[in-house]
């Protein structure tokens, strides 16, 4: 039996517009601050925590695509992992995170938008190989 392959998930909405950048090795890099709502579980009902603001990170490809798609406000769902790292300040070393996102899409739950579908890959009956009566006995 194969096990379900899990990641790490965000659900938030952005505080900020993605902003584009590169790592010190070239790397397309977007980043923008989002906050995720939290809930606490009080018996058989939920109520909202304290919500975590952290940046949300998107690299390679998907960058371009991902600019264009999103807005400040827009609720989002995200799977991924996070990153941990050092950040000195005033002399001070201070450990923050980042939440990097290999996917990213609207909320469907909290979102209103229309999908638009195209048949990619498919070629019309017209431009398909025909084949000979001859050549379908053989």
């Amino acid at each position: 039996m194969m096990t379900i392959p899990i990641r790490q998930s965000l659900e938030g909405v952005f505080l900020t517009g993605l902003r584009p950048g590169t790592t010190r090795t070239g790397v397309p890099v977007l980043r923008a601050r989002v906050r995720a709502q939290q809930w606490q579980r009080e018996g058989e009902t939920f109520t909202p925590g304290e919500p975590v603001t952290c940046d949300l990170v998107v690299f390679h490809g998907s960058t371009q695509k991902t600019r264009t798609r999103f807005r400040p406000g827009d609720a989002f769902i995200a799977s991924g992992h996070v990153n941990t790292y050092d950040v000195t300040r005033d002399g001070k070393t201070v450990q923050r995170e980042e939440f990097v996102a290999r996917r990213l899409g609207h909320d469907a739950a909290r979102t209103r938008y229309k999908v638009t579908r195209t048949r990619r890959g498919l070629r019309s009956a017209s431009a398909q190989p025909s084949r000979s009566a001859s050549s379908a006995a053989s």
